[in-house]
Parts: structure tokens; sequence; C-alpha cells
């Protein structure tokens, strides 16, 4: 038969382990809860930001052989009409520099150097190509000479609004392709990639006709 002692010692054991027992069932249960959150929020990899910088307008940017001077932005707003339907687009104005010290190449800018970035999981959007010196397109850019005023134009949805828009400037990087490949060894501008995303904020504009 157990002593009085005996009894004492086994109750006190008893909510010893009852105390660790909830002690333990609370930390597991922050640990489910924080592993439930860490998951909704993007699992256990590092969320990453860009590696490019982002910049706001009035800015300048040089990517490649050319510098850009970003100014201002339009969504250009086209009404419907008796036999076109409406449409908008996004117009961006820049001053452009051929700053090619390799090559001193005159050269027009590439309709895939700048991208609109509209974010939200949206598929980025290419230019419908670069207009420079009075809106002439395919204007040749010649080293040495001063800027020219430039924009490019992004096909937009006819309802499109946006207090800010992001475009993402792409960089030419003058190397020659792998040689190991049996490739040419000298050096061209080719291979690009992103240089940096200017923020601008863009006014709208109604385009009656004029201004097509």
């Amino acid at each position: 038969m157990e002593s009085l002692d005996e009894v004492i010692d086994a109750m006190i054991a008893d909510r010893v382990i009852h105390r660790h027992r909830r002690i333990w069932l609370l930390v597991i249960a922050l640990v489910v809860v924080a592993v439930l959150v860490v998951l909704a929020t993007g699992g256990w990899k590092e969320k990453k930001g860009r590696t490019v910088p982002t910049l706001t307008a009035p800015t300048t940017v040089t990517a490649g052989r050319f510098e850009y001077s970003f100014t201002k932005a339009e969504i250009v707003q086209t009404p419907k009409t008796e036999y076109d339907e409406a449409e908008s687009k996004l117009k961006v104005y820049f001053d452009a520099k051929n700053v090619d010290t390799e090559e001193h190449e005159s050269v027009s800018i590439d309709s895939q150097l700048m991208l609109f970035v509209p974010g939200h999981g949206e598929e980025n959007v290419e230019s419908d190509g670069a207009s420079c010196h009075d809106d002439k397109i395919g204007w040749v850019l010649v080293y040495g000479l001063p800027p020219e005023s430039c924009s490019m134009t992004f096909k937009v949805a006819p309802d499109f609004k946006a207090d800010v828009v992001e475009i993402g400037v792409l960089q030419e990087h003058y190397e020659s392709d792998n040689e190991a490949l049996g490739a040419n060894d000298k050096p061209y501008w080719h291979n690009e990639d992103a240089a940096a995303v200017v923020r601008l904020s863009p006014k709208v504009v109604i385009d009656a006709g004029e201004n097509k």
C-alpha cells in the first residue's frame, strides 16, 4: 500500500507532466500556425524584388548604346466613330542619344528595347516602335550628335486608366558569342537584358483625329 508521501509525489509529478504537455501543445500549435502563414505568403522561398533600379521621371537611363532622358507619358484616347471602335495607346516621350563608344555606328532604336510593365501578373507589352525627329519612324541616331526628341507607343485597352505607368528599359551588351561553340569571337551589340524601370505619371489626351 502506497504511503501518503508517495501519493503526494505522484500527484505533483502528474501535475508537472500535464503542465509540460500543455506547454508543448501550445508550442506545436504556434509552429503549425507559423508554417501556414509562411506558406500562405509565398512559401519558404526568399522573396526577391527587382534586380534593377526603379526610377521616377524625369530621369536619365544609360542602357547599352543609348542614353534616354524620359520626360513624360500620355494615354492617348481615340473616341469611337461611326466606322471605328474606340482605342487607346500609351505614349512615352524621351530624348535619345547614341553613346556607342565601341563602334560609333549610326543606328535606330529597336522597338524591343522598351516594354510597358503593367504588373499584377499581366504580360509585358512590346512597343509599336520608336519615332524620333518629328515622329519619323526608324530615325537613325548618329554617334556624337546631340539627343533627338523621341517617343514610343504601346497598345492598351480602350478603357485603360493609370495614375502611374512603368516602362522597362533593356540594354544590349557589346560582347562576342561563345567561342567554345565555334561561334564568332568578334564582339557586337546583342544579348539584351533589363537595365531599369522608369515610372511616369501619364496625362490623358483625347485624339480627335489630328494627332493620329
